[in-house]
């Protein structure tokens, strides 16, 4: 198993694991699976500021985890939005924990304060991950989607990156962190997860 940081080749992976989730469950709030065009766009985007990763074996893609910005309004630049996938061959492995284990230190050393998580409900592993992690739960949005015929709660969880300094810096763009001397030493200690 190898960790990495994600590219538009992916996408094909990608598309494997998350389109029958958002054509099948209601983990996800999209009601048309993304097409693999528009995967390889999302990663792009992605990694113009944020961190996509995949765990790959010789069998393909086994799970990916990313951010995004938790709002568009520029005083919530230090809060993300995490999301992560796993192939339904690697649930319960430990495969979850060890892309968020990557995933946390990444954003806390590119200068985050925050991560946030929303989990549709229900969904026992999903909510077990987080927490084993150490998200803390801190609200629920009630009713707040409609899919598959039925109103949706969302629970959403908080994880912090790293103390509230009182005047942050500005985070530091994926493409320029990967170029700082933390960034090898970062993936070396993730790889640690895999073994």
């Amino acid at each position: 198993m190898d960790l990495r940081l994600a590219t538009p080749a992916d996408a094909p992976g990608v598309h494997a694991i998350y389109a029958p989730i958002v054509r099948d469950t209601a983990i996800s709030f999209q009601e048309t699976p993304p097409t693999v065009g528009e995967i390889a766009e999302r990663i792009n985007q992605t990694m113009t500021q944020f961190p996509w990763l995949v765990a790959e074996d010789a069998e393909g893609i086994a799970g990916y985890a990313y951010a995004s910005p938790h709002r568009g309004r520029a005083a919530y630049r230090w809060s993300v939005e995490v999301s992560i996938y796993v192939h339904v061959r690697y649930r319960r492995r430990g495969l979850g924990r060890a892309l968020y284990g990557t995933l946390l230190p990444i954003l806390a050393a590119q200068g985050f304060v925050t991560a946030w998580a929303g989990i549709t409900l229900p969904n026992d592993a999903s909510e077990a991950l987080h927490r084993s992690v150490g998200f803390e739960e801190v609200g629920t949005y009630e009713r707040v989607g409609f899919k598959h015929g039925i109103w949706r709660d969302t629970r959403w969880y908080r994880y912090a990156l790293r103390p509230l300094p009182d005047a942050p810096t500005e985070p530091i763009p994926l493409p320029t962190f990967t170029e700082t001397e933390a960034w090898p030493r970062l993936l070396d200690t993730a790889r640690r997860f895999l073994r």
